[in-house]
C-alpha cells in the first residue's frame, strides 16, 4: 500500500527516498539543491505567494488556509502525477520547510491527495474536464 511522508526538508538525511517532492514555492534558505539529489520541485503544487503570505501574517487562520489551498489545488493540475504515483501503490515523501509540522501545506496536500485516492469517480471525471 502506498504511504504518503512528510518531512521538514532541513531534517532529511541522505540517502533521500525515491519519489521525493519538494512543495515549496521558494527553495529552501540555506539548502543547496546538490544536498537533494533526485528530489522534484513541485512549485505549481505549493501554495500561492498571496496565500503563503497572508498564512504567515496570521497563522491562527489554519481552517481559512487549508480551505483556501484545497481550493487552488482543485484548479490546478500540478499534483495529478503525485495522485498517479499513489495509484501505482508507490510511496511519496512531500517535502517542505516550514518549522510546524502539524499546519504546513504538506498536510493539506497530503490529506488532499488522500482524498482523490479514495474517490476514483470523481478522478475520473476530473480527468476529462
Amino acid at each position: 500500500m502506498a504511504h504518503i511522508h512528510l518531512a521538514r526538508v532541513y531534517e532529511i538525511t541522505s540517502p533521500i527516498a525515491e519519489n521525493s517532492f519538494l512543495i515549496d514555492r521558494l527553495w529552501p534558505r540555506g539548502v543547496s539543491k546538490a544536498r537533494l539529489p533526485g528530489v522534484i520541485w513541485l512549485k505549481d503544487v505549493a501554495p500561492s505567494t498571496e496565500l503563503r503570505q497572508r498564512f504567515h501574517a496570521d497563522p491562527t487562520r489554519w481552517d481559512d488556509f487549508c480551505h483556501d489551498y484545497q481550493a487552488e489545488l482543485n484548479h490546478g493540475q500540478g499534483w495529478k502525477p503525485l495522485l498517479q504515483l499513489l495509484q501505482q501503490n508507490k510511496s511519496i515523501t512531500l517535502l517542505f520547510g516550514s518549522k510546524d509540522t502539524e499546519h504546513n501545506q504538506g498536510v493539506v496536500l497530503r490529506d488532499f491527495l488522500l482524498q482523490q485516492l479514495n474517490a476514483p469517480d470523481e478522478n475520473a471525471h476530473r480527468s476529462g474536464e
